[in-house]
């Protein structure tokens, strides 16, 4: 909630402040905000931890490193070269490589970066995957958004034309109605089971964004849809860890819990990758004021993030049938 707090106060007040501080201030907020933060966490944060054992596995952290950058870098030359490019899908070859004998290492470590086989289980593997596709919409989904709603109808023929004040407004009703989800996410677990709840909350994402396909002339219409995708993105976002601590094995909570962040972030990635790809027009790199993304990029976007959130629900549709391992955890 605190977070979601927070982000509703930056989206709102980046829509006031900028016509008045300009575009180069306020770029300067998050630096200051994020310098604080470090402030009070070195003050006021007390590290009560037990010694951790074990040893930084370096190699694992290298291959992932490595994997992740040649399959993004794959997917930056796709955007810049075309999909005929060959430099560009050996480098997506290769990182998917790279990700193999990542896993095979981390299977025979002792001291694992990832525990694979504890990822494999089956009250583990549907939440990950869960919040990797996730992590497509929530955290690719937003800078399209805002270049769809700047984007002059008059001009060419699709986008909501509204300024940088409305666009904020969007966001704020977006995170408001992600805070509103996280909140009635215990209550909906109680009545549904945290099952039910969680594929509920990746449904409603889906149904969100794939309102966008046929309704987005108007700025309404954008709202309508993110208030939905919303309410399910807030859910998800209070539980995936949450429901991920309750399966894993003792001593290995934070991992489970930090490792939904990761796939997430993960999944974001590459979908902000998929969606330069789609959104590619002439001239837009070199010369933005040359071409405009086209709308049939825009509908690959949210179709794609509809997509996703539809696996991600089949996914946790996947968890065991009982409840009992997977009871809401009091935050």
């Amino acid at each position: 909630m605190a977070l979601e707090v927070g982000v509703i106060a930056g989206a709102l007040g980046a829509g006031a402040l900028q016509p008045v501080l300009g575009m180069t201030a306020l770029l300067a907020v998050p630096a200051a905000a994020t310098t604080i933060a470090l402030v009070a966490i070195l003050l006021g944060v007390r590290d009560e931890s037990a010694p951790a054992i074990g040893r930084l596995d370096l190699v694992g952290t290298a291959l992932l490193s490595t994997g992740l950058l040649l399959v993004l870098g794959g997917l930056v030359v796709l955007r810049l070269k075309g999909l005929g490019s060959p430099p560009a899908w050996l480098l997506v070859a290769l990182g998917c490589a790279v990700m193999w004998l990542f896993v095979r290492v981390e299977m025979s470590s002792s001291s694992p970066l990832l525990d694979v086989r504890a990822l494999a289980a089956p009250t583990m593997w549907p939440v990950q995957l869960a919040a990797a596709l996730f992590g497509m919409s929530v955290l690719g989904a937003q800078i399209p958004l805002s270049t769809f709603a700047r984007t002059d109808p008059a001009e060419v023929g699709y986008g909501l034309g509204v300024d940088a004040a409305a666009i904020a407004n969007l966001i704020g009703l977006y995170v408001v109605a992600m805070a509103v989800g996280a909140m009635l996410s215990p209550f909906a677990a109680r009545r549904l089971g945290v099952r039910g709840m969680l594929v509920g909350a990746a449904v409603l994402v889906a149904v969100g964004y794939a309102t966008f396909i046929p309704l987005h002339d108007a700025l309404a219409h954008a709202m309508l849809a993110m208030g939905i995708a919303g309410l399910g993105s807030g859910a998800l976002v209070a539980s995936l860890p949450a429901a991920a601590a309750a399966a894993s094995t003792h001593g290995g909570t934070a991992e489970a819990a930090g490792l939904t962040n990761a796939t997430k972030t993960v999944g974001g990635c590459l979908a902000s990758a998929l969606f330069a790809v789609a959104l590619a027009s002439t001239g837009s790199i070199s010369d933005p004021t040359e071409g405009h993304a086209p709308l049939s990029g825009y509908l690959t976007v949210w179709g794609i993030c509809a997509g996703s959130a539809l696996l991600a629900a089949f996914a946790l549709s996947r968890l065991p049938a009982t409840d009992r391992e997977l009871e809401p955890v009091e935050v």
